[in-house]
């Protein structure tokens, strides 16, 4: 019987970790090739080309994660640096009043919602994350309706929070 209850328990565990394989990325190290770091993270979600010849490739968490990775490949195709975007500290680089919707992608991907915002006739962009590594959490990106950032504003996760169970 026990040896029963370990087996089974070992194999939940190895189908846990089996599941989560696809969340959990290797990080290249910098320098590496364009080739190498598809090989261990896979097909990117997005790519944004950027001015100089080098690219972003977007690996989204989104919608239900609370990660979102970006890839910056070198014009000469190797891997300058690879970071998990959604922080307060990248939330608070996007640029009120200056930035659109293009800069935004660029910096911290594609959303885990769109909703239309009665302010201006835009939408609003919301990306589920970890406040300070602890609190689930939403980031939310408003825009006007020619797609300039209007304010960038947190609000708890509703799927996560207990005070919305039930709504």
């Amino acid at each position: 019987m026990t040896k029963t209850i370990h087996t089974v328990s070992t194999l939940a565990l190895i189908l846990t970790l089996a599941a989560c394989a696809p969340i959990v990325r290797r990080t290249p190290p910098a320098g590496a090739t364009q080739a190498e770091v598809t090989a261990r993270l896979g097909k990117p979600n997005a790519v944004y080309p950027q001015a100089d010849g080098s690219r972003i490739f977007e690996y989204t968490g989104q919608p239900m994660g609370q990660f979102q990775y970006m890839a910056h490949i070198g014009a000469d195709g190797r891997l300058l640096s690879y970071e998990q975007v959604l922080t307060n500290e990248k939330f608070a680089e996007i640029q009120v009043a200056h930035w659109n919707k293009e800069d935004v992608l660029r910096h911290v991907g594609h959303p885990a919602e769109v909703m239309r915002s009665r302010l201006d006739e835009g939408e609003i962009w919301s990306y589920r994350y970890k406040d300070q590594g602890v609190w689930d959490s939403m980031m939310n990106v408003d825009f006007n309706r020619r797609g300039v950032v209007l304010r960038v504003f947190q609000s708890a996760d509703p799927l996560r929070d207990e005070r919305f169970r039930g709504l």
